[in-house]
């Protein structure tokens, strides 16, 4: 089944473009997953709770899986799930891409169509499930892991607290569905008017990742419908 006429299966494509003005010639890398013939590469983690939680009532889960009621069920994404109980769980989507120039730096837009049922001023425990949960999205040539400090899982990179920004990621908005009422409608965030950079490691691979930074104690369920990022190389 044909989600998107452009790319669909395709993880990558590579091509150049004039950009200053003397012509040199910046090379741009697409990323493009629509998740309707499988992961694309995307692989999950969760982290920022503690070994003392039973992990059981953090239900955490995620699948490839058809998008859920209200939205096109005939089509596919990526389900996130998770009960935030220590005021801040972290679940993200993380995918490596290889063949860059070694140690060059690249601006990154990322652009993503997910799935969400929370109204921004809706009311729940520690905070709003809509406005209080914040959309990341960042990159780095070193791979996101969660990392066990002082009996906490956190994450190995700086993403920032919540609303917080941090140095290896980019806030991309909160997770509101747009609406007064709780269904699920399809939003999309980006930080095209606000370019993210980072620089290769030594073996010409970036790691991309996003996910949302929870303040609202309770469950979260996200449907990723559409994910894609443009890396476009900096000349010096």
């Amino acid at each position: 089944m044909k989600k998107w006429m452009m790319l669909t299966g395709v993880a990558m494509t590579l091509f150049l473009s004039a950009c200053d003005n003397e012509d040199k010639l910046n090379a741009i890398v697409k990323v493009d997953s629509a998740f309707e013939t499988g992961a694309d590469g995307w692989t999950p983690g969760f982290s920022d709770y503690s070994t003392d939680t039973d992990s059981t009532t953090l239900e955490m889960e995620a699948e490839r899986t058809t998008l859920p009621t209200g939205l096109d069920t005939t089509r596919y994404g990526y389900m996130l799930q998770g009960h935030n109980r220590a005021d801040d769980m972290f679940m993200y989507l993380k995918k490596k891409v290889t063949g860059f120039v070694p140690n060059q730096t690249y601006s990154v837009v990322f652009n993503v169509n997910f799935g969400t049922q929370y109204p921004e001023n809706s009311f729940g425990a520690g905070g709003s499930p809509g406005g209080s949960v914040y959309l990341k999205a960042g990159a780095s040539p070193v791979e996101p892991v969660r990392k066990l400090e002082n009996k906490m899982y956190v994450f190995n990179l700086n993403k920032g607290a919540q609303s917080e920004i941090g140095k290896d990621a980019v806030l991309l908005g909160n997770v509101s569905n747009g609406v007064d009422t709780f269904v699920y409608k399809l939003v999309e965030r980006s930080n095209t008017d606000k370019p993210f950079t980072v620089k290769a490691n030594a073996q010409g691979e970036i790691w991309l990742y996003i996910g949302t930074d929870s303040g609202y104690e309770g469950l979260s369920v996200f449907y990723y419908d559409r994910i894609t990022v443009t890396l476009t190389e900096q000349q010096i």
